[in-house]
């Protein structure tokens, strides 16, 4: 009976173990009180979580007081400290320090914080800056604040950032205004709008709340846009939307607006046109 208590204990604890979120931390010098930690590694340390792999030269791992870390499993801190490295798929993620939180399954990456994404074929690398960083463990998400997106010869400001590795969206979200630049030679393009959702591979996006479009002395304004890099258009819906170019006395109104950047026109456009908001969507977004 106690020898079958035993492994019923035991198999408790690999149960626990395979929790997703609980982080297996390896390598360097362990110290630290082996049954309520917390246990500290030095040199050439690695974490695992699901696909989420860390490394530094030291970590730390605490449970709550009063807990073994068997007992803590799902509910401890990891601190990696002394430049982290961070990867997963095609990202990888540089910051000074990273925390762990099992309870949340987010790794919050302390800035200043650098992200990269190698590209598939045909498309551009996609680059981070920002003060944080977090990635979730449980989904292929992460969010970035006071980031700078750049991908190709665009790159988006924003207060926050959320971006979908694998899909390649990008959130772009600011209390006042996010700012889109396409760099070109002949004056760059920039976008103004409170969100805009950007598909980083084919280079196409929306931009609501209020856009702004200025290609130059052009200036297109209206609720909305939709807009495709490959093709230089740009469709502004508004109530009415409005282009002008006041140094060439130049103005337009209608309910949608075609905006060819690459010729710098504006037409009507007289067919209906709506979103294509379920392309942006969300992970988990209805």
């Amino acid at each position: 009976m106690k020898k079958t208590l035993l492994l019923l204990g035991a198999l408790g604890l690999a149960l626990a173990a395979s929790n997703v979120r609980v982080i297996q931390v390896e390598g360097g010098r362990l110290s630290g009180d082996l049954r309520f930690g917390p246990w500290t590694f030095e040199g050439g340390v690695k974490g695992r979580v699901k696909d989420l792999a860390i490394e530094a030269p030291r970590a730390t791992l605490t449970a709550p007081k009063g807990k073994t870390m068997q007992e803590a499993e799902g509910e401890r801190e990891a601190r990696f400290e002394g430049g982290v490295l961070v990867r997963r798929g095609r990202v990888e993620a540089k910051g000074p320090t990273l925390v762990y939180r099992e309870k949340t399954g987010e790794g919050e990456l302390l800035g200043p914080a650098e992200m990269r994404q190698a590209p598939r074929p045909g498309e551009d690398p996609v680059e981070v800056t920002a003060s944080r960083m977090t990635f979730q463990v449980d989904t292929d998400t992460s969010t970035s604040e006071n980031a700078l997106l750049k991908s190709g010869n665009q790159e988006g400001r924003a207060g926050f950032v959320y971006y979908e590795e694998e899909k390649g969206l990008a959130v772009f979200t600011d209390p006042k205004e996010v700012v889109l630049t396409r760099k070109r030679r002949d004056g760059d393009l920039i976008i103004r709008a409170k969100e805009v959702r950007s598909l980083t591979g084919p280079k196409k996006l929306i931009a609501t709340g209020g856009v702004r479009l200025v290609d130059g002395d052009l200036v297109t304004v209206g609720e909305s846009l939709y807009y495709d890099d490959t093709t230089g258009e740009a469709l502004v819906l508004g109530r009415p939307a409005v282009s002008e170019n006041k140094k060439e006395g130049f103005k337009l109104s209608g309910a949608t607006l075609l905006h060819n950047v690459n010729r710098h026109q504006v037409r009507v456009y007289g067919r209906p046109f709506q979103l294509p908001l379920a392309e942006f969507k969300k992970l988990g977004e209805k």
